[in-house]
């Protein structure tokens, strides 16, 4: 079972699952369907899409070519530059939910104000922090970010500002959820980098941030973890040729 949104500590970018299927479902009956390319995208029978979208495709050769995405918010424009070349595997995901329209008219359901966890949490149409694309696909973690002032166990790495990276549930659970890092973030390496935000973006992610988080029962004042109060709505994802 994947952690609850209540449940998640600063170190933890984790989704939420659904529960598993009964045994007797027609989904149970038969192994998921897996691509036969290198990045094996796995079909989740027990956590069916919230849209509906076929399997990624999974070519011997993956794409190197920088892609750049546009994501229309109410706020603004956010650009996002993709690096196929550190995380292939999600580019290429991410480029395909992008031109299925799996990420219009969607919004981003967790803010974060931590010291170590700065971040908006995006990519679940169903808005609830459950929602996926209906596959998993691999880790493809990064080697090269610096480590945290002041950690003293030598673990946790730095998620700069700008950067974007992708959610989990655990190990090899990629999906549709990334995170926008709007500032220096304190985490194990165990999220995929796959890209930046532009200039511009930062400055709508900036407002957002500012809104601040709705307050819970019995969460601490101010609030650090949950629904930004200026929500957050991605109108439109599309691929730019510019």
């Amino acid at each position: 079972m994947r952690l609850a949104l209540a449940a998640l500590t600063t170190a933890s970018l984790l989704t939420v699952g659904a529960l598993p299927a009964s045994a007797t479902t027609p989904a149970a009956e038969r192994p998921p369907k897996t691509t036969k390319g290198p990045c094996a995208y796995t079909e989740t029978p027990d956590d069916p899409a919230v849209r509906k979208v076929h399997l990624p495709p999974d070519p011997r050769r993956t794409p190197s070519k920088p892609v750049k995405v546009v994501l229309e918010t109410n706020h603004g424009d956010i650009t996002l530059s993709l690096d196929p070349a550190k995380a292939p595997c999600t580019v290429q995901s991410f480029v395909h939910l992008v031109r299925h329209r799996f990420y219009d008219r969607t919004s981003c359901h967790r803010l974060t104000a931590y010291d170590r966890l700065k971040v908006l949490q995006c990519g679940d149409p169903s808005f609830t922090g459950s929602g996926g694309p209906g596959y998993r696909y691999k880790d493809e973690l990064p080697t090269d970010l610096p480590a945290w002032p002041g950690d003293p166990t030598g673990e946790r790495r730095t998620y700069a500002r700008g950067l974007l990276a992708m959610a989990n549930a655990g190990p090899d659970t990629n999906g549709s959820q990334f995170f926008l890092v709007y500032g220096d973030s304190g985490l194990r390496p165990a999220y995929t980098v796959f890209g930046t935000v532009d200039a511009k973006g930062l400055a709508v992610l900036d407002r957002i941030a500012a809104g601040g988080i709705q307050p819970v029962p019995d969460g601490p004042t101010p609030p650090v973890d949950g629904l930004p109060v200026l929500p957050a709505d991605i109108r439109d994802a599309r691929i730019s040729h510019r």
